[in-house]
C-alpha cells in the first residue's frame, strides 16, 4: 500500500468576518484519514480535493513547494486563505 500522509491546514489570512471565527494561525490536522475537528464544513469542502491529493502523495504542478498548496474558502465576501501542507516523516 502506498504511503498515506497526515496533513496540516493553517489559516494564513482572514478578511472581513468569518462566521466560524477562523483566524490567522489556526491549525487543523487531518490524521489517519480522519476529518479535522473544528474546521468549517464549507471550508473543508473547498479544501478536500487538495487534502486528498497531498494525503496520497500527489502534488500541484503550479506550486514551487510540492508538499503544500494555498486555497481560499467559498465565502468570496469574507475570504479565509488556507495553506494545506503534507507532513513528511
Amino acid at each position: 500500500m502506498a504511503d498515506v500522509y497526515d496533513v496540516v491546514i493553517t489559516v494564513m489570512e482572514q478578511k472581513g468576518h468569518c462566521a466560524r471565527g477562523h483566524k490567522a494561525g489556526d491549525k487543523f490536522y487531518v490524521r489517519d484519514g480522519l476529518t479535522p475537528g473544528g474546521l468549517c464544513f464549507s471550508a473543508f469542502a473547498a479544501l478536500q480535493p487538495a487534502i486528498r491529493a497531498l494525503m496520497l502523495g500527489g502534488e500541484h504542478p503550479w506550486e514551487a513547494d510540492k508538499d503544500a498548496t494555498t486555497l481560499v474558502c467559498q465565502d468570496a465576501a469574507n475570504p479565509v486563505l488556507f495553506e494545506v501542507r503534507r507532513i513528511r516523516g
